[in-house]
Parts: structure tokens; C-alpha cells; sequence
């Protein structure tokens, strides 16, 4: 298990995921100057991966992992699956549901397709950045069951990043414990005594669609190419 840090049980909510982002950093600016690449989950990640990075003075990408639904409760997940194919499964809930081996399949290759939907959208404007011998940090906007978090640790460690860091504004205990076993570095800003849903510790949590994602990753891919022609 790696390090593991909680610096509150507070449930006070954020204003929005912008200051989530920029307090987050606040707990990581000894990354700064390491020039670490920060991965956001979309869709709601990646605001809080752009304050990040752009706070650090890092690189920020993304990584793509989806729930995978159950069957007749799609409120509830019984997994996740990673942009590698790697599945989470969560036995508790199969078992309550009595999911079978096709069910798992069927909602692994619908939820497979949707990643590949996006990851097409999105690396048209937005390059993959190499993660060997880097610091990563994954963020998302807060961690409820854990299962999108901990498939992309796992797509991201097999890249064989230098450090490998999950850091999240607001997360249920169990989850950030689980995340904690995956990763080098765990950082929490908030784990409340009562969690019901990332939504409640945000003021402001609209939601976002693929043309927001789009405009964050052009702006942030623009400002990259302008820093690398004033180094040549």
C-alpha cells in the first residue's frame, strides 16, 4: 500500500471544480518544478486536472475509463473498464444482482465502444503524452465507489510512470483506501463521514459534455505549442 493522505473530514462543499483543482494543488506543490504529467478522468476531471497542471507547472492529458452499468440498476456500478480493456469488477454487487458472465460482457464492449467514441474525438486536438519515467497524477472530481479511479491506476501503471500519484478532492473512505493500495501517493482533500454522491460537496457541479472536454484540451494543447516555438 503507498502513502495515504487525508487532510480533512470535512464536508464542506467546493465552490466548483476549478477551486477543488487549485486547492488540490495547493497539497501537491512540492510536485512543482518535477514537471508531472496530471491525467484527468473526463469528463469532470479534467477541470480539475487543468487547474493542476497549470498550478504545477505540469502537462495535463487524459485518461479514459468508464462504469461498467449493472443490468436492470444502471445507477449502480458494477465495475469499470480502462481505454486497455482491463475490468474492475465489484463481486458484492454481482453477486447481490445475480449478474451473470454475458451481462458483464455485453456492458464491457458497449461501455469499450464509448471509450473509443471519445478517445477518437478527443485525441484529434489533443495528442497522447508519454508517461515512462514521468510523475503522474490522476484526478478526477471526487471518488465515490472508486471503480473509474482505480482502472485508469491500472492502465497508468503499466506505462511504468516514475511516481504515480491519485489525487482527489472528495472521496468516500473505502474508496480512497482502495485507491491507496494502487497507487504510490494518495491524496484526499476531503473524506466526509457521510458520502452519498460526489455531487453534494459541490456548489456548482453542472454537467459537461465532450464539446466542453474539447474546448479545455485545444486551449491547453494551443498554449503547449506556443511554449514549445519560443524554446526553438
Amino acid at each position: 500500500m503507498g502513502k495515504l493522505r487525508i487532510v480533512s473530514r470535512s464536508g464542506r462543499q467546493f465552490a466548483d471544480r476549478t477551486e477543488a483543482g487549485r486547492l488540490l494543488a495547493d497539497e501537491l506543490r512540492e510536485l512543482r518544478g518535477q514537471n508531472p504529467v496530471v491525467l484527468g478522468i473526463p469528463r469532470g476531471g479534467v477541470v480539475v486536472a487543468r487547474e493542476l497542471a497549470r498550478a504545477l507547472e505540469g502537462e495535463m492529458d487524459i485518461v479514459i475509463s468508464r462504469k461498467l452499468l449493472s443490468p436492470g440498476h444502471p445507477e449502480l456500478a458494477m465495475g469499470s473498464v480502462s481505454e486497455n480493456g482491463r475490468v474492475f469488477l465489484n463481486e458484492t454487487v454481482l453477486l447481490d444482482l445475480g449478474v451473470d458472465v454475458q451481462d458483464v460482457e455485453r456492458e464491457k464492449e458497449r461501455q469499450l465502444n464509448e471509450i473509443r467514441r471519445r478517445s477518437e474525438i478527443f485525441r484529434r486536438v489533443y495528442p497522447r503524452v508519454p508517461l515512462e519515467g514521468r510523475v503522474v497524477i490522476v484526478t478526477d472530481d471526487g471518488v465515490a465507489t472508486g471503480a473509474t479511479a482505480m482502472v485508469a491506476l491500472w492502465a497508468v501503471r503499466q506505462e511504468h510512470p516514475a511516481r504515480l500519484v491519485a489525487a482527489m478532492p472528495v472521496g468516500s473512505e473505502d474508496s480512497v483506501v482502495q485507491l491507496a493500495r494502487e497507487a504510490d501517493e494518495t491524496v484526499c482533500l476531503r473524506v466526509p463521514p457521510q458520502f452519498y454522491a460526489v455531487g453534494q460537496f459541490y456548489s456548482r457541479f453542472e454537467q459537461l459534455e465532450d464539446e466542453d472536454v474539447l474546448q479545455i484540451l485545444s486551449e491547453e494543447g494551443e498554449k503547449k505549442e506556443t511554449l514549445k516555438s519560443k524554446r526553438e
